[in-house]
Order: C-alpha cells, then sequence, then structure tokens
C-alpha cells in the first residue's frame, strides 16, 4: 500500500509573504538577477474568479516579481502572465484533471481529492520529471494552505509551510526531498 511518507514542518512558518520572498531569495543567490523591475500587474481577480478561491499572497507575491523559472534543473515555478490569465486557469483545470487521475489512483490510508473538494489539492509547480506541487487547501483561507507533494514514484507527503518557504527549505535542505532529488540552487529562467 502506498502512504503518505509523512509530514515536515518549518522550524517557523513565515506568514509574511515578502519575508518568505526573501527566504528564497537568500536560498537561491541567483534568483535576485531575474526579479522584475516593476510588477507584472497580473490580473489576480480574474484569475481568482475564474479558479473559485483565492491563492496565497506569497504565490502572488513571487509571481509578480519573477518570470517562469527552474530550480537546480528539476523544479519549476510560473504562474499567470498579465493579459494570459484565462489561459493559465484553464491549464490549471487541464493539471487537475491529473491529479483527480493520480488522487484516485493512489492506495493511501487517508485519501485524498482535488479542488475544488473541501482540502482538495491545486497544483502550483511541477517538476521536469513529473512530480506535482500541490496546495492542500484549507477552508480557513489561502494563508493557511499548506504543500503536499505526489512524486511520480508514488510517494505523497506533506509540508506545513507556504509554497514560497518550502523552496526555500527544499533548497537549503531545512527540508528533506522524500522521494524527490536534492534540489540545487541553481535558477535559470524558463
Amino acid at each position: 500500500m502506498d502512504d503518505f511518507a509523512g509530514t515536515q514542518a518549518p522550524i517557523h512558518r513565515l506568514a509574511d509573504p515578502a519575508e518568505a520572498v526573501a527566504a528564497l531569495e537568500s536560498a537561491v543567490p541567483g534568483l535576485v538577477s531575474l526579479r522584475l523591475p516593476e510588477p507584472r500587474n497580473v490580473d489576480w481577480r480574474l484569475v481568482e474568479a475564474g479558479l473559485g478561491t483565492a491563492l496565497p499572497e506569497d504565490f502572488k507575491l513571487l509571481r509578480e516579481f519573477y518570470p517562469t523559472f527552474g530550480l537546480g534543473d528539476f523544479l519549476g515555478f510560473g504562474g499567470p502572465e498579465r493579459g494570459g490569465e484565462q489561459t493559465w486557469v484553464q491549464g490549471l483545470r487541464e493539471t487537475l484533471e491529473d491529479v483527480e487521475e493520480w488522487c484516485s489512483e493512489a492506495d493511501l490510508t487517508v485519501p485524498v481529492r482535488p479542488f475544488p473538494a473541501a482540502g482538495g489539492l491545486l497544483p502550483w509547480a511541477g517538476s521536469n520529471q513529473g512530480d506535482l506541487f500541490l496546495w492542500a487547501t484549507n477552508p480557513a483561507g489561502p494563508q493557511e494552505w499548506t504543500v503536499t507533494v505526489a512524486s511520480r514514484s508514488s510517494a505523497w507527503w506533506h509540508y506545513t509551510g507556504g509554497a514560497v518557504q518550502f523552496l526555500a527549505d527544499l533548497v537549503t535542505g531545512a527540508v528533506e526531498p522524500w522521494a524527490l532529488p536534492r534540489v540545487r540552487p541553481d535558477v535559470a529562467r524558463w
């Protein structure tokens, strides 16, 4: 039976989005060189209306000031572009079909479901090896969402911090990369 490998927690959850982005910039020194001079001004109301939920502020802040990028030639981070919000939402809905398939095939003690189910999983990043990085949504609001990792090798696990802090902790080694390769602090625009 496949099951969750477990749950990892940050020493201190970074609730301030700017603090989470700063932690990632510190963990990945080359990231700052990709910082956009102006925010991209994504129409987040349009994105969130299309999804039927608000999104975490750390994700939105990182997306506003950074292009789509890859970490350690493994994990890709992106999001909506100004003017392409509806296209991004549609792509995310298509990815949710994959998440639904993964959830139905996972033989977990505690079943998981895709968003929009209560506590459902919503993807926010992926790897070049087919791993998915998802938010475990929470009715208390997106600032309380945590991370669920669904690796291509069928290992599922949780991280009780936010997505941007997860990236920083994954790169620094503060979180064990269960069923994933170590992620180097190399960054490149995708």
